[in-house]
């Protein structure tokens, strides 16, 4: 079924494969620009820490159907409010990762970067984002996931994706369409997790990696 499959649509699975992973990796990479300086900045004035994080909290409970609903008013149809729900789903994981990283690193480690003469921008750069790497590459590794996962239902207001052939099947009741876009998906979301796996190892301070391998 499956090489018949292929047969058919091999062209349009490459094309929507390439779809979905656009759209995707846009929305991944704009919830880790906008997340990782915000959770940075959250540590810094933690009296909204709560409040801010609260407010992704509510974001991420939206079913991903409504919130692709109200995108449309807004933006119309397409990749665009597709890639803008998805951005706010990636926040909250990063957001809340990188706010918790920053807070686990030591104390005394921060005071000896002081005691070097590092500004605040330079002991971030230097000292606290690669400590908490670890947290903060495991907000994203987990937003990757998601965001690939719900880019399916992208399909639903024009977007294009992997998600077209998964409800053209189920329109059809075509079980070659829904396999040909869900075990994709399946692929696509473990070979990320991979990838932001060997990126979260080299992002990770040597010594970290070290201890954690004498455990």
């Amino acid at each position: 079924m499956m090489i018949t499959f292929l047969q058919n649509f091999g062209g349009q699975l490459i094309f929507k494969t390439w779809q979905h992973l656009y759209i995707s990796g846009i929305s991944l990479f704009l919830g880790v620009i906008v997340a990782i300086p915000l959770g940075v900045l959250l540590t810094r004035f933690k009296k909204i820490a709560g409040i801010v994080i609260g407010l992704a909290s509510v974001l991420q409970t939206v079913p991903a159907m409504a919130l692709l609903a109200l995108m449309i008013p807004l933006f119309g149809i397409g990749a665009k409010p597709a890639i803008i729900a998805l951005f706010i789903y990636s926040l909250l994981p990063i957001l809340r990762n990188t706010y918790l990283g920053l807070e686990d690193v030591n104390p005394s480690v921060l005071d000896a970067a002081k005691g070097m003469g590092m500004s605040q921008l330079e002991s971030i750069r230097m000292v606290e984002l690669p400590l908490a790497a670890p947290v903060i590459m495991a907000g994203v590794r987990l937003s990757g996931t998601y965001v690939i996962a719900w880019a399916t239902l992208a399909s639903y207001i024009g977007a294009g994706g992997l998600g077209d052939f998964i409800f053209n099947g189920l329109n059809l009741y075509r079980g070659d369409l829904i396999l040909g876009g869900s075990i994709p998906v399946i692929i696509l979301a473990l070979v990320v997790d991979y990838l932001l796996g060997l990126l979260e190892k080299a992002l990770t301070p040597r010594v970290i990696g070290d201890e954690g391998g004498q455990n």
